[in-house]
């Protein structure tokens, strides 16, 4: 119950959903990318250009790849299912329309210790990389938009656990390998995390502008721009 009121609090929900307008395996679908996707967000969040529709799920998403760093921390599992079956919704947000996601709760599984690295790399390339590449299939959107909101994400997350005395260590475990550039392989010659972070403690950097790029949550009516903000900083 822990897990799934966790979860719920970042719009993932364990039920079955009513309806579904796309999953996951769906995103990587060029027809979809192409005809559909970039119309459809816009649509549902009123956005200004595909762009920042674009940025906007990248950072809906980014709540689902920050449950599975923080499963893996504290529970020692990740969600491990399949991508038809991770399904997203509209829905409202403080008077927003956004979107939610729905997960199976039986796809999450137990990750042993010989392969906590492995599982990190599967959720950057299979979860992250390529749903990276799948975006700036649908408009030309900097790859650095969408990775720095998934680190908003991710920082937050590490934040919360190692303010975690029985987390702490395993926290920081994870945290190290995350910022090592052997998990990037495939992906990226360094760590794009460490990149982001330049090593500093997640607590020293939950809003604070240190992104580089602009998410452009101040296109969509009913935004401002977020607490990670360079323009913020300019201002």
């Amino acid at each position: 119950m822990e897990q799934v009121l966790i979860l719920d609090s970042y719009q993932i929900y364990t039920t079955q959903p009513k309806r579904s307008l796309f999953t996951l395996d769906r995103v990587h679908k060029l027809f979809f990318q192409e005809d559909e996707f970039g119309d459809l967000m816009k649509g549902i969040t009123s956005a200004t250009s595909v762009v920042a529709a674009m940025s906007h799920f990248s950072k809906k998403y980014a709540q689902f790849i920050a449950m599975q760093f923080y499963m893996l921390t504290a529970y020692d599992e990740i969600w491990d299912g399949n991508e038809e079956d991770l399904r997203f919704e509209a829905t409202q947000q403080n008077g927003v329309y956004t979107i939610c996601m729905f997960a199976n709760p039986n796809d999450w599984r137990y990750v042993k210790e010989d392969e906590r690295e492995r599982a990190m790399k599967h959720i950057l390339y299979q979860q992250c990389y390529k749903v990276v590449q799948d975006l700036r299939n649908v408009t030309s959107i900097s790859p650095k938009v969408i990775w720095d909101n998934f680190f908003v994400q991710v920082v937050i997350v590490y934040a919360k656990l190692l303010d975690d005395p029985s987390l702490a260590d395993r926290a920081m475990d994870d945290l190290e390998m995350l910022e090592e550039r052997d998990v990037w392989s495939g992906i990226s010659t360094k760590s794009l995390f460490y990149d982001y972070t330049q090593g500093k403690a997640p607590s020293a950097l939950v809003n604070q502008p240190i992104r580089k790029t602009c998410c452009l949550s101040k296109d969509i009516p009913g935004l401002a721009a977020c607490g990670y903000c360079p323009l913020e900083q300019d201002a």
